[in-house]
């Protein structure tokens, strides 16, 4: 499973200042950190709706690029910022994300297709659909659309999109979510991966029992074939959870030591 850590987002003080004052330093010190503690990917967010970001972004991938050796995932709206901001990329990110809301989906998709980026397609038009059926129609014709562009599914990572677990149909998203990974996972060929935001459902949850929470979603999803997550690598609980996920799929040499 890839780790993507969800740290550096705009919720994130220490982060969010290390922006406003161009503090590279700064930058590359939390970079060097999420890789220690799991990170295999780094998930960069400079704004909600993406204003600002064709300035910022770029400042922020070649900090992060001299703090650590990993893949980027750029998480912008702002198509502008993304064209600066991937070739100064060491390797093809992530482009965080497509969704059927995008009304310029085409220039993503192009994007990715000439810098060989990979794209995070998100069941989300209008409002997050909450069935199994919604869900999965809304990522085949995105799946079209990015194929249509020549970005082929190895590139691509299906996010089913879930929501905080106590609000109205949260369960209900996660169910369906479990759902569609599994279909992903039987009827789309070539294969596709599949990936989900974590920190979705656990907003709003008490601090005392999210990483419980975050721990035992990545367990529920990872059994449906789950490729990728966006989580809070500082979270020790949960980075155990995505340790002991790697151990069950033989991805790691299991020693109790690692889990003390």
């Amino acid at each position: 499973m890839l780790i993507i850590a969800d740290n550096l987002n705009v919720r994130n003080k220490a982060y969010m200042d290390a922006i406003k004052k161009k503090d590279k330093k700064a930058l590359e010190a939390m970079a060097k950190e999420l890789e220690q503690k799991g990170a295999e990917v780094i998930n960069i967010q400079c704004s909600t709706d993406g204003s600002g970001d064709e300035e910022s972004l770029p400042m922020v991938v070649e900090a992060l690029q001299k703090g650590a050796a990993i893949p980027l995932s750029l998480d912008s709206r702002n198509i502008k910022a993304l064209r600066r901001a991937v070739p100064l990329c060491k390797e093809p990110p992530i482009i965080n994300y497509v969704s059927a809301d995008e009304q310029n989906a085409d220039e993503f998709f192009v994007l990715a297709r000439e810098s060989r980026s990979n794209v995070v397609l998100r069941a989300l038009k209008g409002t997050t659909p909450s069935t199994l059926e919604a869900k999965l129609m809304v990522l085949e014709d995105l799946i079209e659309k990015a194929n249509a562009a020549d970005v082929p599914n190895e590139r691509l990572l299906a996010d089913p999109s879930i929501v905080h677990i106590a609000r109205g149909s949260g369960q209900e998203h996660i169910v369906n979510a479990h759902e569609s990974i599994i279909v992903l996972n039987e009827m789309v060929d070539p294969p596709i991966n599949s990936v989900v935001w974590v920190a979705n459902a656990t907003s709003g949850l008490p601090k005392k029992i999210k990483s419980r929470v975050a721990s035992s979603l990545l367990t529920y999803l990872a059994g449906a074939g789950l490729n990728a997550a966006f989580v809070d690598v500082m979270d020790e609980e949960l980075m155990k959870g995505v340790y002991l996920i790697k151990a069950f799929r033989d991805d790691v040499i299991f020693s109790p030591a690692d889990l003390a």
